[in-house]
């Protein structure tokens, strides 16, 4: 499989994912295609080990990739699980066709970086201000974006206006489902106050740097949505954030920034929990159940080859994110490289492991 054949692919399963499954969920696998492609080419990854995490990523491809050719018609409304919204959202409220038509300045049937991405970068304007499902509407388009930048042009306009759409359906979506120590309700009016102590982040590097710092603080890992997942999100998110600096869209980065610390803040809220005593902390959360168990390591580390030779699709890739948390940290490494040995105990932590079969 040729590398460009990952970002194609990942485009691909990012913008199907509402007319296949119905939900904005399965665009996880297209992100991680291109995460696995990014993260091969990072210097800190050798050759060999390159190989296997793209075989890896080939195997998750094969079994995700969306080959149907039969769309829903234009006038078909996508369906969407009752889970994923908590008010109506209308997908089709404006004629995205005809704001393909009359935007893409590039010949029929290509389009343009330059096209693409002021027509997906209109759709986060509108929902970047607020944290909805712990930042997915701009981890989806801010990869999607770079990888779209990778290739120049894009041969298929329907799938530019899905990716809009996607983005677009985390219009009045929740913050997210697992919280410790806030109710969702709660996490949509926090606050973020000066007492918080949020440094004032104006480039990628130092906002790497913060996040990795902040990794590096927290002592207690639980196997959880509501602590591992969403420290690992936190990463996302982050580097989410420097891809659309690195863009040139700074002011989306500013803007981003807000929706990142209430991340921030509830995790820091939770670090000396024990995981269990609900009088002090409660957990809010449809999946996670007390007592919540402590994350151990990866037993080898993602530069190791033995790490991408495990039975990872037997985790199902853990929905991808094998790829997208390793991606995001060896990233915010690369630009803040001083706080790679004080966070690597951590961030293993936040990687599900292969537990080994019984003889």
């Amino acid at each position: 499989m040729l590398r460009s054949s990952f970002l194609t692919s990942g485009l691909k399963i990012i913008a199907d994912c509402q007319q296949q499954s119905g939900d904005i969920w399965d665009a996880h696998y297209g992100t991680a295609s291109i995460a696995a492609y990014f993260l091969a080419q990072s210097p800190t990854i050798t050759e060999e080990v390159a190989t296997a995490l793209l075989n890896q990523a080939e195997q998750m491809i094969t079994q995700y990739e969306l080959t149907s050719t039969t769309y829903l018609s234009e006038d078909q409304s996508v369906k969407e699980k009752a889970a994923i919204h908590d008010s109506t959202t209308s997908l089709s409220s404006h004629n995205p066709e005809q704001e393909l038509k009359s935007t893409f300045s590039a010949p029929d049937g290509l389009i343009s970086y330059a096209d693409a991405s002021m027509f997906i970068l209109e759709a986060l304007q509108a929902n970047i201000d607020q944290l909805h499902w712990v930042g997915h509407n701009v981890i989806y388009a801010a990869v999607s974006l770079l990888a779209m930048r990778e290739q120049n042009v894009w041969e298929c306009r329907a799938d530019i206006k899905r990716i809009r759409q996607l983005i677009t359906a985390f219009d009045g979506t929740i913050p997210g489902r697992s919280w410790i120590g806030y109710k969702v309700s709660e996490v949509k009016k926090l606050e973020i106050t000066t007492e918080d102590h949020f440094p004032a982040i104006t480039s990628p590097t130092e906002l790497s740097a913060f996040i990795l710092q902040e990794l590096a603080a927290t002592e207690r890992i639980y196997l959880a949505e509501a602590h591992h997942d969403l420290i690992g999100h936190t990463l996302t998110f982050a580097h989410a954030l420097n891809i659309l600096h690195d863009l040139g869209q700074p002011e989306l980065f500013q803007r981003g920034l807000h929706p990142l610390w209430k991340m921030v803040k509830i995790l820091r809220y939770s670090r000396n929990w024990d995981g269990s005593t609900v009088e002090a902390v409660g957990l809010y959360s449809p999946v996670d159940r007390l007592p919540l168990q402590y994350a151990t390591p990866a037993p080898f580390e993602y530069t190791d080859i033995r790490f991408w030779q495990q039975n990872l699709a037997s985790m199902d890739w853990d929905y991808g994110h094998h790829f997208k948390f390793v991606w995001s940290y060896n990233d915010h490494i690369e630009r803040s490289p001083l706080w790679s040995e004080a966070t690597s105990v951590p961030f293993h932590c936040l990687i599900k492991t292969v537990k080994e079969e019984k003889a």
